[in-house]
């Protein structure tokens, strides 16, 4: 059985679902340390058990998810929030990763997969499944297009050449080969087969890009490569 040691906290208005779900972890040896019900409820609740990660819904009454995640991760940027939702909405989806999310899964993930793309997170790795993040990189592509065309004395696009130079300013030409394969989807361990580098050296690299761009995970950063124009391939 995969081992979580993360402390875990559930909010979901729900309370059917939300008691499924703690048991479901609790099977899997995984520490549920509370549940809240909307996201004023969450807040309080994360300020005293401190958890190291919090599953929780979007469509929530009084607070929804979007609400509570900005709250949460700016009084306490450490928990990693990832949202379990129903909601397909752009919107949602888009919000959720500008506001510090760490993953958006849907509820009809199967269990098994849950549990182990809980442990993916507890190694530091992000969780969007593959629809997510292409709705992500699409969206980045429009708004990167829609601001570019409004830009004075532009009735385009920038020129390669100054996409370049804006990108050369930032990461070295052996991160942004990684970023481009990492943003095309290739997992760390396929980058590293095509680079010549083992895992552990990609995804430190990863680790230096976030760091070096000022974003909090892999998603903002792989949105960061679709607005450069790294993932347009």
């Amino acid at each position: 059985m995969m081992k979580v040691k993360m402390k875990l906290m559930l909010v979901d208005d729900h309370k059917l679902f939300l008691e499924g779900l703690q048991y479901l972890l609790k099977t899997h040896g995984i520490d549920v340390v509370g549940t809240a019900v909307n996201g004023r409820e969450a807040l309080i609740k994360a300020r005293e058990l401190r958890p190291d990660l919090i599953l929780m819904d979007i469509k929530m009454p009084e607070c929804d998810g979007i609400d509570a995640l900005k709250l949460i991760k700016y009084e306490i940027p450490d928990i990693k929030i990832v949202m379990l939702t129903t909601s397909e909405e752009d919107d949602d989806i888009f919000n959720s990763i500008k506001y510090g999310a760490f993953g958006y899964l849907m509820k009809d993930i199967d269990a098994e997969d849950l549990i182990f793309l809980l442990s993916s997170i507890e190694r530091g790795e992000i969780s969007l499944p593959f629809g997510v993040a292409s709705k992500i990189l699409s969206e980045f592509r429009d708004d990167n297009r829609k601001i570019k065309h409004n830009l004075p004395g532009n009735n385009s696009q920038y020129t390669e050449a100054e996409q370049e130079d804006v990108k050369k300013e930032i990461l070295t030409p052996r991160q942004l080969e990684i970023l481009e394969m990492v943003a095309a989807g290739l997992t760390y361990k396929e980058t590293g087969e095509r680079l010549g580098l083992t895992e552990r050296t990609v995804k430190y690299h990863m680790g230096r890009i976030i760091e070096l761009l000022h974003y909090n995970n892999r998603a903002q950063v792989i949105a960061y490569a679709a607005r450069m124009g790294l993932a347009s391939k």
